[in-house]
């Protein structure tokens, strides 16, 4: 820190670079006292690196989605992947001074882990992972629910590495009657208030003991994007994706299901039982997601492509289970009259998207539609039309569908 002016902490500077994904040159120039102009910005390609294509639906908090042409890649890379936000990203990370502490009522003992302890103490591990916000599709909903109106981009398949958290809860001690695990995050709430948690949710103690699930440090063999986690998040492939808190710095070690902010009321819940739209239903009556269920997009080729009449016409994607795999694809393009089996990739691991692919042939000239059907392992189908209303609308996975014409 010079005499004649406060230059701003290599802390601060790496929150900047990180959320922007590149270094700010002469950085260490910059006075404390002043906020880089990429800081005024609202363009998520500014703020987060994101493709311009990318479909932003609020920015306070930030929620950003994919169209799915944009999902093509195996791996979904940064710059395509959605940003699901219910408070304020934190600014003045200090990677140095962060620490995990996992506590709790079913906790043996309490203890505190570094970045570095995470890194050097225990093994590290890297899957490829699925995380789908559990209301994407919600805009198909009729009546309509309220919430952010995903279309069909809230959902991506990165690869993140980290620690089991397996792992850091044999090394506290998990007593007998633990029910689930709960997290805590540095999000800051839209109020301001401090005191405010913004979002608390978790996973049965099931899920957290399973192998791929991570308290992740790294995305796509980088540190995490500011936007998604940096520098520690739980990332629980397969459940939605809020079960995956971002920025945690507490884990507490339950002996009850769960109850922080967004696990309780209606907050992705369901009705146990199937109820006609518009039904008002009780919160006793509702139903906490685990598993997501099985999910299909075409993400080649793009809506609205032309495709000349007669030529065998390339079609692929990827689809997913939550828990389950995927045991077959098919397409139509008869507006789901006759389907036609694709070929299926195996997962690169458990709870990792499959891709599919296959042909179709346009026989003339006109409008047509490819709608994609995955069916899981079990023998379940998505539906041709929306399924399951539900109060805040969730878990839509009817058939995704694309439009071409055949010149």
């Amino acid at each position: 820190m010079g005499n004649r002016r406060n230059f701003i902490r290599k802390s601060t500077l790496a929150t900047f670079s990180a959320l922007i994904g590149t270094d700010i040159v002469f950085g260490d120039k910059l006075n404390a006292n002043y906020s880089p102009l990429f800081m005024e910005e609202n363009d998520p390609q500014t703020l987060f690196g994101k493709h311009e294509e990318m479909t932003t639906l609020n920015d306070r908090p930030w929620n950003i989605e994919a169209k799915a042409h944009l999902l093509d890649d195996l791996v979904t890379p940064e710059d395509r992947m959605f940003i699901r936000n219910n408070g304020i990203i934190p600014k003045g990370i200090k990677v140095d001074d962060w620490t995990l502490t996992i506590e709790g009522e079913s906790a043996k003992t309490t203890k505190s882990y570094t970045l570095n302890d995470l890194k050097t103490k225990f093994k590290s591990y890297t899957y490829q992972l699925t995380l789908e916000c559990g209301g994407n599709g919600r805009s198909e909903f009729n009546p309509p629910a309220k919430g952010n109106q995903w279309t069909i981009g809230a959902v991506s398949c990165a690869n993140w590495t980290g620690v089991r958290l397996r792992d850091l809860l044999e090394d506290v001690g998990v007593k007998d009657d633990a029910v689930y695990v709960g997290y805590y995050g540095r999000d800051k709430h839209l109020s301001g208030d401090s005191n405010k948690v913004v979002i608390s949710r978790g996973v049965p103690i099931a899920k957290a003991m399973q192998d791929e699930t991570l308290v992740a440090f790294q995305m796509n063999g980088k540190d995490i994007p500011l936007a998604h986690g940096y520098p520690l998040r739980l990332v629980a492939g397969g459940f939605p994706a809020s079960a995956s808190g971002k920025w945690i710095d507490r884990l507490t070690i339950r002996n009850i299901v769960h109850d922080g902010p967004k696990m309780t009321g209606t907050a992705y819940r369901v009705p146990c039982e199937a109820v006609a739209p518009g039904t008002e239903v009780p919160e006793d009556k509702m139903c906490i997601i685990e598993s997501m269920p099985v999910k299909s997009l075409v993400t080649y080729p793009k809506s609205g492509a032309l495709v000349k009449v007669g030529d065998e016409v390339e079609v692929r994607g990827h689809a997913w289970a939550g828990e389950l795999r995927v045991g077959e694809m098919h397409v139509s393009i008869d507006f789901g009259s006759t389907w036609q089996k694709v070929k299926l990739d195996n997962p690169k691991n458990r709870l990792a998207w499959q891709q599919w692919s296959g042909k179709v042939k346009l026989p003339k000239k006109g409008y047509y539609e490819i709608w994609a059907k995955a069916t899981d392992s079990q023998g379940k189908s998505q539906p041709m039309v929306v399924p399951g209303w539900n109060p805040k609308g969730y878990l839509n996975n009817a058939c995704h569908r694309i439009a071409v014409k055949a010149v």
